[in-house]
Parts: structure tokens; C-alpha cells; sequence
């Protein structure tokens, strides 16, 4: 295959803004964490206080390129042995899980993530290996960047929206990571928190809400 300028120069802006965009989320978090520090203290304390130990809850997500890592989540969900339904009940998850998940604070350990380089702040949202098994070649172009704790899907709609639209947007994302676009994906963020909307459960075309499933509801 012949290399041309045209491609190379291309390359050469690709890898600058990668790098652009590790050096902007490191310099984020870092400055932020006089905040977020604490915070995760208390709430972990509060986990522990209200539903025992553990703190955090762990899974194998895939990232960059397809591979594997470990993604943070503060645990939401009882230790009720008996969960076999696919989408959660309200029911399944504590008291404080319940205010986590709705304020989408069950997510901040994922900075821990982002500083291990695991994730970004922008970008598509890390998938189940099951997931990302389903997505077409054409899909996979999403996994050629980091997952990211926010990006397009999550400020347009969440889970409430497809799972085709889901794909769409972080192929968006991947197309056109501007630092105009990151910016403004972080802003529009903070409303989508406060609106809580799309936070629980998954729509019906998404490969992890189907019957032959045997995935437990912590991992939605």
C-alpha cells in the first residue's frame, strides 16, 4: 500500500490531537482533584456506612483498539444472590446506589481510569465484551480512540436512545474530536447529569438487554 503526503500529514494531525487531548484531560483531573478527592472519600464511606463492603464495583470493559481493562464504579446494587433479570429493578439497587446512579456519581472512580490512561473524559463510552462483539467493522472505528467517561451519546440522550444512535454519535466523536467539540461535550454534561435522564437500563436493540443473556444486572 503507497503511503502518500497527504496521508502522512493526516496521521501527523491525528496523533497531535490525541496527545492534545491526554494533555488536556490530565491537566483537568489533576486541578480537579482537590474536589474529587474528597469526594470519592465520602462517598466511599458512605457505601461502606449503608450497604458493607465493597466500595467499588470492577469490570473487564474494552478500550482502545479493543483492548481490555478494568473500569471503576462505586457498587450501586445489593448482594441479592437472585438477580437474574437483565435490566435492574428498583429493588436491586440500595438506597444510596439508587442517588449514584441518578446523579451519575457511581461513576467518578472512572477518574482514576482517565489518569491511568485507560480512558478519557470525552469519547465513547467503554463497552462489554458482549457488546462490542456485535458491532460491524465499520462500527469498530469507535475503538480506535479512548472510551471516555462522557461523550456525544451521553449528553444526547444516554441509554434512553438506540443503540444504533448510540454508535452513530461515537462515530461522530471519532471523526471530529475538535477541542471545540471536547469543551462543549463537558459542558453539555453537567446538564445532562442534573436532568438524570437515560440513566438506568439499556434500549431493546442493545445486545446486552437480550433473552440469551446471562449477564447480571450490575454489569448494565
Amino acid at each position: 500500500m503507497t503511503i502518500t503526503v497527504a496521508d502522512f500529514d493526516e496521521r501527523n494531525v491525528r496523533s497531535q490531537r490525541v496527545r492534545s487531548r491526554r494533555a488536556l484531560d490530565l491537566v483537568l483531573v489533576v486541578c480537579s482533584s482537590p474536589v474529587w478527592v474528597p469526594t470519592l472519600a465520602i462517598i466511599a464511606a458512605i457505601v461502606v456506612c449503608t450497604s458493607g463492603t465493597p466500595v467499588l464495583f470492577t469490570q473487564e470493559r474494552t478500550g482502545k483498539h479493543g483492548k481490555s481493562f478494568t473500569m471503576l464504579k462505586f457498587r450501586s446494587m445489593t448482594h441479592a444472590p437472585n438477580r437474574t433479570s437483565l435490566i435492574p429493578s428498583e429493588d436491586q439497587f440500595t438506597g444510596v446506589g439508587k442517588l449514584l446512579r441518578r446523579s451519575s456519581l457511581d461513576e467518578l472512580p472512572q477518574l482514576l481510569n482517565v489518569l491511568r490512561g485507560d480512558m478519557s473524559l470525552v469519547g465513547p463510552r467503554p463497552m462489554l465484551p458482549i457488546q462490542s462483539a456485535e458491532l460491524t467493522r465499520q462500527q469498530k472505528v469507535r475503538q480506535q480512540v479512548r472510551p471516555g467517561m462522557t461523550g456525544l451519546a451521553q449528553v444526547r440522550g444516554r441509554n434512553s436512545i438506540t443503540w444504533a444512535e448510540r454508535i452513530e454519535f461515537d462515530q461522530e466523536w471519532v471523526h471530529n474530536p475538535t477541542l471545540r467539540l471536547y469543551v462543549s461535550i463537558l459542558a453539555q454534561t453537567f446538564s445532562a447529569v442534573a436532568e438524570a435522564g437515560g440513566t438506568i437500563g439499556h434500549s431493546a436493540d442493545d445486545p446486552i438487554a437480550e433473552p440469551r443473556s446471562s449477564r447480571s444486572p450490575d454489569e448494565l
